[in-house]
């Protein structure tokens, strides 16, 4: 198959070529956000954002009905829940499901950054385990 009048998207840079923003929500301190990859660069489903949590500093404690996933990037850091505090650092992989309340905190003297992938669309989650149906997957 051949396709034709395709007009191919792509978008390497360097992230401090990305404007740092201040997170301007209720209940986050401290904390800057670049929009690494989004919808203005035709990404038609997920948005990657770098957050920058500096020492003392959050995001707020909320909840939503889409996933977080998150690759740590430096310094260390706590994932509070309702439950308590969940600790992190460097190189760690962080998954937030749906609807769960969270916050991201820094528990160090140094910067905390993240990355953080979330869908574009916020539709109602499927919380089987597997995209493709309604039974659990391996590695799905």
């Amino acid at each position: 198959m051949v396709l034709k009048n395709l007009e191919v998207t792509m978008k390497i840079t360097h992230f401090n070529d990305v404007l740092l923003e201040d997170v301007n929500v209720e209940g986050a301190d401290k904390t800057k956000i670049r929009w690494l990859i989004s919808k203005k660069d035709n990404a038609p489903n997920f948005a990657m954002r770098m957050f920058e949590v500096e020492a003392g500093g959050h995001t707020p404690f909320h909840s939503h009905d889409w996933e977080h996933e998150v690759f740590v990037l430096h310094g260390t850091g706590a994932l509070v829940t309702e439950e308590g505090e969940k600790p992190f650092q460097q190189w760690d992989v962080i998954f937030v499901e749906p609807y769960l309340k969270h916050q991201f905190k820094n528990t160090d003297d140094t910067l905390l950054r993240f990355l953080c992938v979330v869908p574009h669309s916020h539709q109602t989650a499927k919380m089987s385990g597997n995209p493709l149906g309604d039974k659990p997957a391996n590695n799905c």
